[in-house]
């Protein structure tokens, strides 16, 4: 059962978003109670005025943090606001950890010097930088004038639960060498600090620190309001401790009187769309693919209308009434053993027992990530 060996040089593949109406959660910066967020930004001189390329800049910024707000709770399933206009937000979620928004400038690092702060570690891509303008040359330039401190990337596709997934072992492998290296504080941080940065720093509590994963998630909620997805997380743990497999499903749409059948959904998001391929024989449209242990939900796009197939599975309505296919893939030849291990990994308390915490910290510790 133990495949540590399994998972060590996985790629990731792109991610699965649900199409669900968000839930009416606002989790933007929370002000007062202990929740409260650290937010910092460059204050101008007394009696200093803001010029009108400066008031446009402004207004850039705020229409791109809108932007991404919303692309953002269309993807996690959540109402999620970033203000990047407003500056690095952060929160304490244990004395020496700390999840927060992108750093905007090398100023930024000298904030998070004062504080403790010995290891930087980046999740964003480059596009995510771009988007904003983050010159992020800058800012690792900058930190490397400093002995007491260290910036560290390790990407993650942003609104990416797939990818989230299959990152998560390298990424925290790459934090936990970074931690037992730099000790003192370690500031984990996206691009907004609500889904990438909240994940990683969850993981890292429920595989290195000893928390179970509904311990260390109400502690990270308790400090900030986030939405870490906990399924990937979930997943990613039982993909160290039974290996990584894939296998393959067929889906098919039975009709031969529509001109296109894609489907959405599955381990590419709902942003994008997988062509079936049609049978004349057969009359139906088909699609093979391969995909690793999961659950996955998907529609089907007939003609353009997103509809369900009601010959195969459909996942029970959410609160506003909507609903998607579903299939659960599972590998050939697993035993009874690693099933019920990865049920019980996947449910909704999952707890590492002493030995497994080890064979997680034996893996991690053994990574070698072989993209970075």
């Amino acid at each position: 059962m133990n495949c540590l060996q399994n998972l060590l040089k996985e790629p990731p593949i792109v991610g699965s978003r649900s199409m669900r109406r968000p839930s009416p959660l606002n989790l933007a910066m929370v002000r007062g109670g202990s929740r409260r967020s650290n937010t910092v930004k460059t204050m101008q001189p007394p009696g200093a005025t803001t010029s009108g390329a400066e008031n446009s800049a402004l207004e850039v910024g705020t229409e791109k943090s809108e932007v991404y707000s919303t692309n953002m709770t269309q993807a996690m399933g959540a109402v999620l606001t970033y203000r990047h206009e407003l500056g690095m937000n952060y929160n304490f979620i244990r004395p020496d950890l700390i999840v927060g928004s992108c750093l905007q400038s090398p100023l930024d690092v000298d904030k998070l010097r004062k504080i403790g702060v010995k290891t930087i570690f980046c999740l964003q891509q480059d596009s995510d930088l771009e988007y904003f303008g983050v010159d992020i040359r800058a800012i690792q330039d900058y930190s490397l004038k400093f002995k007491d401190i260290e910036h560290c990337r390790a990407e993650i596709r942003d609104f990416d639960a797939f990818d989230l997934r299959l990152r998560l072992p390298a990424v925290v492998s790459k934090l936990h060498k970074l931690v037992n290296c730099n000790g003192g504080v370690t500031y984990i941080h996206c691009t907004a600090g609500l889904g990438r940065a909240p994940a990683v720093a969850l993981a890292y509590m429920f595989w290195i620190l000893g928390y179970s994963l509904n311990e260390g998630h109400q502690l990270l909620q308790s400090k900030r309001a986030c939405f870490p997805k906990l399924e990937a997380i979930k997943l990613a743990t039982a993909d160290i401790l039974t290996g990584l497999s894939k296998n393959t499903i067929t889906l098919k749409w039975e009709d031969d009187s529509c001109s296109s059948v894609e489907i959405s959904g599955l381990d590419i998001g709902w942003g994008q769309r997988i062509p079936l391929k049609y049978d004349k024989e057969k009359g139906a449209w088909f699609l093979e693919k391969e995909l690793p242990e999961g659950r996955y939900e998907y529609k089907y796009i007939v003609d353009g209308k997103w509809v369900c197939n009601e010959h195969e599975n459909i996942t029970k309505p959410n609160a506003d009434g909507h609903v998607n296919n579903y299939v659960q893939v599972s590998r050939d030849g697993t035993s009874d053993e690693e099933k019920e291990l990865r049920e019980r990994l996947t449910g909704p308390n999952p707890d590492l027992t002493h030995e497994e915490r080890l064979m997680v910290r034996e893996y991690l510790e053994q990574y070698v990530d072989a993209e970075h």
